[in-house]
């Protein structure tokens, strides 16, 4: 093990020992509004870069720009095979980004986009498009591939399902929460958005499916076509309004599986795996919890559904 992974892991676990406030979020989603919940998260390092009475996805940004930054941090300590690592595993930002340019391309008003950094795969390539066209053109000649159709719905979903092949790529337990995520993709196209899933858009999901869920005519029919490794991301969902349990579930995974790898003996990439996945896992459910207070609070019990 060279001395960049080492220090790299070293690294990781005092990131995730000073993000790990466990009831932060809990205590956040009680709160009674955005702005009682922002007062609490400016005690955290969460509110480092909360801008005065920011809106809610002003507030969400910055708590994934957070993230954002400890990983570029991260990515600083690790050879460089890690830094490639963290290039797939930071592949959300540089979709969030693709997201507000296709608003800009469209017209309407964008949101800010995130610094990559070393973390872009091909940002500074794609954030020159100024077409739906040229932008499916500039993704062709990068790893995220051509989505198969130049419309902005194209896009934005033929980047997720390369981004979820990209990580099942890693090996596991990263190809089962690929697989996961894989079906949510599926599941959320066929029975909320009533779209087929068309495979020059989905390919992608489907080879890590399996044929049949794409004919799946109800989600029954979706469960009972999966296999195993993506299959128990649907125990217990019975229709698709229960497809955000399914969402809940699959971030308990990644985190359940991440803290393992963070605590696994040795010094190695499963380390720096797991540490990604911890505190991605902790943004997301500030992020959510942010949101509940948005709308007026939660009671405690009801924000055990997100863990």
């Amino acid at each position: 093990m060279s001395a960049g992974w080492v220090a790299g892991c070293v690294r990781a676990r005092a990131l995730v020992r000073s993000r790990m406030d466990t009831g932060v979020a809990r205590r956040l989603a009680a709160c009674g509004s955005l702005a009682e919940a922002l007062h609490l998260l400016a005690a955290t390092p969460y509110g480092a870069n909360i801008r005065r009475d920011p809106t809610l996805a002003a507030a969400q940004h910055e708590v994934a720009g957070t993230l954002l930054w400890d990983l570029r941090v991260l990515a600083g300590w690790l050879p460089r095979d890690g830094v490639r690592l963290m290039r797939t595993l930071g592949g959300w930002f540089e979709i969030a980004n693709v997201d507000e340019l296709l608003q800009s391309i469209a017209g309407r008003p964008a949101g800010p986009e995130f610094r990559l950094g070393a973390l872009a795969t091909a940002w500074p390539r794609l954030a020159q498009a100024t077409s739906t066209g040229e932008l499916r053109t500039a993704l062709a000649a990068s790893a995220w591939q051509d989505p198969g159709q130049q419309t902005a719905w194209a896009i934005r979903l033929g980047m997720r399902v390369r981004w979820t092949a990209r990580i099942a790529e890693l090996g596991e337990p990263a190809g089962t929460w690929a697989a996961g995520a894989a079906t949510l993709l599926v599941a959320g196209e066929r029975f909320i958005s009533g779209r087929a899933a068309e495979p020059e858009v989905m390919g992608g999901a489907l080879r890590l499916l399996g044929p049949a869920a794409a004919g799946a005519a109800t989600l029954g029919e979706l469960t009972g076509s999966l296999p195993a490794r993506a299959r128990w991301v649907l125990a217990g969902i019975t229709s698709p309004d229960g497809l955000w349990r399914a969402e809940t579930a699959l971030m308990a995974r990644v985190e359940r599986d991440g803290l393992r790898l963070l605590h696994a003996p040795g010094l190695d990439s499963g380390v720096v795996l797991g540490a990604v996945a911890v505190m991605a896992c902790h943004a997301w459910r500030i992020r959510a919890a942010l949101e509940l207070a948005a709308r007026g609070g939660t009671p405690v019990e009801a924000y055990g559904e997100l863990g």
